[in-house]
C-alpha cells in the first residue's frame, strides 16, 4: 500500500512506538511523574503493586520511545521525561484531527448535496 501522507517509514515507526508506550495506563503514570521532575527508578517502582523488575521494563517501553531518558548516577538510574517527544505526540494528533475534521466536512457537504428539498411540494 503506497504512502500518501507524506511521512517516511521511520516517523511511521516513532508513531508507533510512542503511541505504543502511552497506551499502558502505568506507562502513562510514569511519565506524568517524571515530565514533573527527575526520579530514580527504585522511588518510582515504589509506587506501584508490581515487582521493581516490571516498573524496569515499563521505563524501557518509555526510554526505547523517547518519551523519558534515563541517566546513572552512582547506583541509582534517574528518569526524566522529554517534554520535546511528548509536544511531538501533541503535534501528531493535532495532524489526524485535521484529517478527520477535513473527512467530516466534506461528508457533510455530500449529505447537503444529497438531501432533497423538504420544502418542495409534491405535484399531484
Amino acid at each position: 500500500m503506497a504512502d500518501t501522507t507524506g511521512t517516511s517509514p521511520d516517523d511511521e515507526d516513532r508513531a508507533d512506538a510512542l503511541f505504543h508506550a502511552l497506551s499502558d495506563r502505568t506507562r502513562r503514570d510514569i511519565l506524568r511523574r517524571v515530565l514533573a521532575g527527575e526520579h530514580s527508578v527504585s522511588v518510582l517502582a515504589a509506587k506501584y503493586d508490581m515487582s521493581f523488575a516490571a516498573v524496569q521494563k515499563h521505563v524501557a517501553v518509555l526510554e526505547k520511545s523517547g518519551l523519558l531518558t534515563k541517566r546513572r548516577q552512582g547506583r541509582e538510574q534517574l528518569a526524566s521525561g522529554d517534554v520535546a517527544a511528548v509536544r511531538s505526540v501533541a503535534s501528531m494528533l493535532t495532524e489526524l484531527e485535521q484529517v478527520w475534521r477535513g473527512r467530516i466536512a466534506r461528508i457533510d457537504d455530500l449529505l447537503t448535496l444529497e438531501t432533497p428539498s423538504a420544502a418542495t411540494p409534491s405535484e399531484e
